[in-house]
């Protein structure tokens, strides 16, 4: 029998999911973490914490400061490589109806390859995210997503390699983001996902030093959505591929935000420290806005935003 609810289902680059809601890599670590607040089959897709070819420590702590509307972190990728995510990690992810998509990252071009091979091999592994936020070490330590010619290298050579949908996700620290973005569409890329974090820092005045030890971390939360929404909402229009729309949503309302600029759905991230349900709690919200306004099927609303206020 029919669902008697509006149609949810949206198409990610040829990965077709329940719902536009999923999980920001490295915000719901495996999904073990979070069984026993929510129903993880309800999402619409589970993207978990980035891998990379071998373990990593991460950052020395302190790394995380919650700041006005949001939190830097800087974690550092902290993650036991890809060997141990595919025999560990998967097993669990797979007893769910919820698609996996894998968060990949590198250090060089080598090991974007390297990981998207044995992720592509591997059982359970719907999609792959691949998170182009990272230094180049061959490069001098140039970001992977601020430099063009490196993004679509990258794209390309793993589109290459794997039949999965690729998704890139894109920094907001670049100068046009909109020029990343149709890099990597021209390199093959299936979908982009935006905004990975803002670069920033707090001082503990008191002694004059970082609250983090890394310096520097990764901005999340309320505070960056504006930023995030006028990019999401700036590169839909610049691309025919997919767009997920990333950055502050904590609610229903800022994810309806998002679609209704273009995105074709979101990632809930720091909402998640918050309110450990709130990825379906959001799934409810935007199920009762088609509902009060009579839209049968979600993929109506995308992209509907009136630039020139005339809707009303």
């Amino acid at each position: 029998m029919k669902n008697a609810g509006p149609e949810m289902q949206v198409d990610i680059g040829g990965l077709i999911i329940k719902n536009p809601v999923l999980t920001a890599s490295g915000t719901f670590g495996y999904g073990s973490e979070y069984v026993p607040y929510l129903d993880i089959t309800r999402l619409g897709a589970i993207i978990a914490k980035g891998v990379s070819l071998e373990p990593r420590a991460g950052n020395k702590p302190p790394r995380i400061m919650e700041t006005p509307c949001g939190m830097l972190n800087a974690i550092g990728l902290e993650n036991p490589g890809v060997h141990v995510f595919i025999k560990e990690k998967l097993p669990f992810l797979r007893q769910f109806s919820v698609p996996v998509i894998a968060n990949v990252f590198g250090e060089t071009i080598d090991d974007f390859k390297r990981v998207t091979e044995l992720l592509s091999e591997s059982k359970g592994v719907d999609g792959l995210e691949i998170n182009i936020s990272c230094p180049n070490v061959k490069k001098g330590g140039t970001i992977f997503g601020s430099d063009p010619d490196m993004a679509l290298a990258v794209t390309r050579e793993v589109k290459r390699l794997t039949d999965l949908p690729v998704i890139i996700k894109l920094t907001p620290n670049v100068t046009d983001i909109c020029l990343i973005a149709e890099t990597v569409e021209e390199g093959g890329a299936d979908a982009v996902s935006l905004i990975n974090t803002l670069t920033g820092m707090s001082v503990d005045i008191e002694r004059r030093i970082p609250h983090l030890a890394n310096v520097t971390g990764g901005l999340s939360g309320p505070a960056v959505k504006p930023i995030a929404l006028r990019m999401v909402w700036q590169v839909a229009k610049r691309v025919k591929i997919p767009v997920i729309g990333i950055g502050g949503i904590m609610n229903a309302s800022d994810a309806l935000e998002f679609l209704i600029v273009g995105a074709r759905a979101v990632q809930i991230g720091t909402a998640n420290f918050i309110n450990p349900s709130a990825t379906t709690d959001i799934i409810d919200g935007i199920e009762d806005y088609l509902k009060r306004h009579n839209i049968d099927d979600i993929n109506d609303l995308i992209g509907t935003f009136d630039e020139e206020g005339k809707a009303c």
